[in-house]
């Protein structure tokens, strides 16, 4: 993270706001709200400002990713595009609906609150369209997630920020 820290600071960070850097961070998969608060924080953001601009850059995917992604993915397997790509995504989402018998709600909610790799409000998103859970239901669980995943790395990076930084 400090790489990019840097990297924003040395060529975009002139013309382009720290605050929508780390909003357009926060959307990145992978990446998404874990890095965008920890580069916030290199970039000694305040921690409402932070916070503010990463959950909502974390947000703005999951409608789009709710309600299109299936079309998206049958257009790239009918295309042969990145197809085995797609198919071991629906495989690992396909895994995952064990977890719709204990609950869909509190198994997204989890999954996209604790912070560990391959967690994280877009992929919670493409298991929740792949495995048909209510749009509503699932957009909720993941925004608390989303929120549950801010406070965790708020403590990592603001509160105790020698352990991650």
């Amino acid at each position: 993270m400090e790489a990019i820290a840097n990297w924003y600071e040395n060529t975009i960070g002139s013309w382009m706001p720290k605050q929508i850097f780390v909003l357009i961070v926060s959307m990145i998969p992978v990446i998404e709200l874990r890095g965008g608060l920890v580069i916030a924080r290199l970039l000694s953001m305040p921690f409402w400002e932070a916070n503010l601009f990463c959950i909502i850059g974390n947000i703005i995917p999951i409608p789009f990713i709710l309600l299109f992604i299936r079309r998206i993915f049958a257009f790239m397997k009918r295309h042969n595009i990145l197809k085995k790509g797609v198919e071991k995504l629906e495989a690992r989402a396909a895994k995952k609906n064990k977890a719709k018998e204990r609950g869909e709600f509190a198994f997204l909610l989890t999954f996209v609150g604790i912070p560990l790799p391959g967690t994280g409000a877009w992929t919670g998103s493409i298991i929740a369209s792949l495995m048909q859970y209510n749009i509503k239901r699932a957009s909720i669980a993941i925004t608390l997630g989303v929120l549950m995943a801010a406070a965790i790395i708020d403590i990592l990076a603001y509160a105790l920020p020698g352990l991650i930084l």
